[in-house]
């Protein structure tokens, strides 16, 4: 999908086999920064990256492009919530490069998600240090769920 943002082309699209090294190292950069609260094992990357290739469904992997040049990446999640009563997508990450961040992109993300991912809810997490996404995600709508999130590995 293109669409035009800040006077740039933005174009959103499902990643390909030669998006594997771009890939590679804008996941590891985005795990690297506080917006993540724990270390992530790189084998992890290499394994969505393999899963997205694949027709599923329970994953996605978009590729972010400016006028061409690649500037960041997301991933999407499927899941149905008896709670929400239908599905939800879960927003499981959004990278953009630090050049090309504040420039409309990510507004831009949100809405084709909304647009071509229809569902009843949309999640995703946030750190409380993470002020200018959580400014962001509040902007389009998205309000705090305060539920404790726990995980067993």
């Amino acid at each position: 999908m293109m669409m035009k943002t800040d006077n740039m082309n933005l174009t959103i699209r499902p990643i390909v086999k030669s998006d594997y090294n771009e890939y590679i190292h804008m996941a590891k950069d985005f795990y690297s920064m506080p917006c993540c609260d724990h270390n992530v094992d790189s084998s992890h990357f290499e394994n969505a990256f393999s899963f997205c290739l694949t027709e599923n469904e329970y994953s996605k992997l978009f590729i972010l492009e400016c006028d061409g040049i690649i500037v960041g990446y997301g991933n999407i999640s499927f899941t149905y919530s008896i709670e929400a009563g239908g599905n939800v997508i879960f927003l499981e990450e959004l990278y953009i490069k630090q050049e090309y961040r504040n420039k409309g992109i990510g507004k831009k993300y949100f809405e084709f998600i909304h647009k071509n991912f229809p569902a009843k809810r949309y999640r995703l997490e946030v750190t409380r240090s993470n002020e200018k996404a959580i400014a962001l995600y509040k902007s389009l709508g998205y309000n705090v769920l305060d539920y404790i999130q726990m995980i067993k590995e």
